[in-house]
């Protein structure tokens, strides 16, 4: 669909370096963002996490096709904390996540929690008014705001991902 979310696009309002390491919370199975953001840290490490089997299959699928080796597959609810030690990240992906959750708060907290010092989370979510997308949970920017700052997160930079979506890049 012309002028949808594009990944790739997106990515590169962030200064990626090729060793990194990254999570995709609730990556889904078409690898979306996963497969990109791996193909981008050929020399570092992403972790895709989502809460349902058969999504992480489909992206094992993918994995293999796309002969990528650096993405580690995590089945857990990004809720209820994800199995990675503290400080690990440089980039943790939440796209299209939060309007699904019950306790967004809880979410941004444990992107938090694995980010290394200056580390970046990206939000990615739906516009409130746009005919696509979910009609339930869309989440404001300025909510997402309100609850990074409780957390001592800063905002970086603030875009329009897509004409559907909204982007916040928080440090």
């Amino acid at each position: 669909m012309e002028g949808f979310l594009n990944p790739e696009k997106t990515l590169n309002q962030l200064e990626l370096e090729k060793d990194m390491t990254a999570a995709d919370f609730g990556c889904g199975g078409s690898g979306g963002w996963a497969i990109p953001l791996a193909k981008t840290l050929e020399e570092g490490k992403v972790y895709a996490i989502d809460i349902l089997e058969e999504p992480l299959s489909s992206l094992q699928i993918k994995i293999k096709l796309e002969k990528l080796n650096n993405i580690e597959i995590i089945r857990s609810d990004v809720e209820q904390g994800v199995k990675i030690l503290d400080g690990q990240c440089d980039l943790v992906l939440m796209t299209n996540l939060l309007f699904q959750s019950d306790d967004k708060k809880k979410i941004l907290q444990e992107g938090k929690r694995i980010l290394k010092l200056g580390g970046k989370i990206l939000v990615v979510d739906w516009k409130k008014d746009v005919s696509l997308g979910p009609k339930e949970g869309r989440v404001l920017p300025e909510e997402v705001k309100e609850m990074a700052g409780e957390l001592q997160l800063k905002i970086e930079k603030e875009f329009d991902a897509s004409p559907y979506h909204w982007a916040l890049i928080l440090v």
